[in-house]
C-alpha cells in the first residue's frame, strides 16, 4: 500500500514539474485569438475544465509562425508539419489551462509498398459542378463533388433522407467510401446545400499523402500513390507552390485593373461554381480600383448552410495565374461578410479551374496546371451578360 502511495505521489510530482516547465502566459478573459500564417485568425475560448485543450492548424506545407494572444499576454513560436507545442494559460491568476497547438502528421504514400494508379470517371456538368461516383458503406451509390474546400465526406440532407439506406451516425463514426478500386474511410457530415446535381462533397484530405490528377479532356480522375514520370516530363504543365490556410489549398495569382496590379493567395476551390470571388478587405488593403470594374449583375448566393450572401459580379480586366493570362473575367465581390471568415483571401472557382488539366500533389504540396480543350470557352456569367 505504501509502495502504491509513493508511486502515485511520484507520478503526480512528475506531472506537476512537467507542467511548470511549460511556457506560461496570463489571461483575465476567457476569449483569446490564434494568429496563423497569411493573416488567418481563429477565435479561442479558454476553458479550465478541459485537461488538454487542443487547436489543430490543419495541414502545413512548411513551418509557420503561430501567435496565441489573450487579453493581457501572448506567446509566439514556430510550428512545423506534424509538430505540437504545449503551454499553460493562467486564467485570473488561479486556473491553469494546458493548451496545445498542433498540425497533422505529414503523409507520403509514395513510400508504401502498395502502388496505386486508380482511374475513376470524372465529370463536370453545365453548372460547373464536378462529380465522381462513389459507393457508401457498400450499399449506397452517390454522386459527390470533389471539393478542395471540403474535408471528410458531407452529404446533403435530401440525399441522406431519400438515397442513403445506411442511416449513418454522423460526426463520430467512420464509414467505407469506395471510389474506383480503392476504399477510403471517412466520417460523415450533413450539409444543407452542395453543387447542382450532386449528393454531397468529397473532401481533399481523403487523398492526403497522394496525388490526384484531374483530366477534364478524358473525363478521368486518377489517384496516384507515386508521381507518374510522364507528368514531370510534360513541359506544358506549370508548377505552383501550395499554401494551406485553415486546411484549404491556395496558390498565388495576380489581378489587374486600370493599371493597378496586386498579387495575393487565391483559394483553389473546386467546389465553387463561378470563376473568381474577391475579398473586399483584401481589395481595400491593396487599394484595388473596384469602382472601375464594370458591373455585370447583382445576385443573392447561398452558402452550404443555406445562408444568404449578397454578391456583385463585375468584369475583372485581367487575371494572371503563373504564365497563363485570362482577360475580362467575371469576378464576384461580396458586399457583406467574407468568402473565408478569418482570412483576407480571394477564390478561384470551377469556371476558371476547369480550363486546366490539374495535378494536385499532396506529397510535395504543389499543383500542376495545363490548359485543356475548355480553355477558350466563355464564362457562365459572360453567357448571361450577352443574352
Amino acid at each position: 500500500m505504501r509502495y502504491l502511495f509513493t508511486l502515485a505521489m511520484t507520478m503526480y510530482s512528475c506531472v506537476s514539474i512537467a507542467q511548470h516547465q511549460l511556457p506560461v502566459i496570463k489571461a483575465t478573459s476567457k476569449q483569446a485569438r490564434i494568429y496563423e500564417q497569411n493573416g488567418a485568425v481563429s477565435n479561442w475560448g479558454i476553458n479550465p475544465k478541459i485537461n488538454l485543450d487542443v487547436h489543430s492548424t490543419g495541414k502545413l506545407a512548411r513551418p509557420v509562425q503561430i501567435k496565441f494572444v489573450t487579453d493581457v499576454d501572448s506567446i509566439s513560436f514556430k510550428l512545423a508539419p506534424g509538430q505540437h507545442i504545449d503551454f499553460i494559460v493562467v486564467l485570473n491568476e488561479k486556473d491553469s489551462c494546458i493548451t496545445r497547438i498542433e498540425s497533422p502528421t505529414y503523409k507520403d504514400l509514395s513510400k508504401s509498398s502498395v502502388v496505386i494508379h486508380d482511374t475513376i470517371p470524372f465529370f463536370i456538368n453545365t453548372y460547373n459542378t464536378n462529380y465522381v461516383p462513389v459507393v457508401l458503406n457498400e450499399t449506397d451509390s452517390l454522386r459527390l463533388n470533389f471539393d478542395s474546400g471540403a474535408t471528410e465526406v458531407c452529404i446533403i440532407a435530401e440525399s441522406l433522407k431519400r438515397k442513403v439506406k445506411t442511416q449513418p451516425q454522423l460526426y463520430s463514426k467512420e464509414y467505407p467510401i469506395r471510389l474506383g478500386h480503392h476504399t477510403y474511410n471517412s466520417k460523415l457530415y450533413d450539409i444543407s446545400l452542395a453543387g447542382n446535381e450532386v449528393d454531397g462533397l468529397l473532401g481533399w484530405n481523403l487523398f492526403d499523402g497522394m496525388i490526384v490528377e484531374l483530366d477534364y479532356d478524358s473525363h478521368r480522375m486518377i489517384v496516384h500513390s507515386r508521381m507518374p514520370k510522364h507528368i514531370l516530363k510534360d513541359l506544358e504543365y506549370e508548377k505552383f507552390k501550395l499554401t494551406y490556410i485553415k486546411n484549404k489549398p491556395f496558390i498565388e495569382s495576380e489581378i489587374t485593373q486600370s493599371g493597378v496590379k496586386t498579387k495575393s493567395l487565391f483559394f483553389f476551390d473546386l467546389g465553387y461554381q463561378r470563376a473568381v470571388m474577391l475579398d473586399n478587405d483584401a481589395l481595400s488593403t491593396s487599394k484595388f480600383p473596384v469602382s472601375k470594374m464594370p458591373v455585370i449583375k447583382k445576385v443573392i448566393m447561398h452558402g452550404t448552410r443555406g445562408n444568404e450572401l449578397p454578391v456583385v459580379t463585375a468584369d475583372l480586366e485581367c487575371l494572371k495565374i503563373g504564365k497563363f493570362i485570362l482577360r475580362n473575367v467575371p469576378a464576384q465581390i461580396m458586399t457583406q461578410g467574407k468568402p473565408l471568415p478569418g482570412a483576407n483571401v480571394h477564390y478561384l472557382g470551377s469556371d476558371i479551374l476547369k480550363k486546366f488539366n490539374t495535378v494536385l500533389d499532396f506529397q510535395r504540396n504543389v499543383i500542376y496546371l495545363k490548359p485543356n480543350s475548355l480553355y477558350n470557352k466563355p464564362y457562365a456569367d459572360q453567357k448571361s451578360k450577352n443574352t
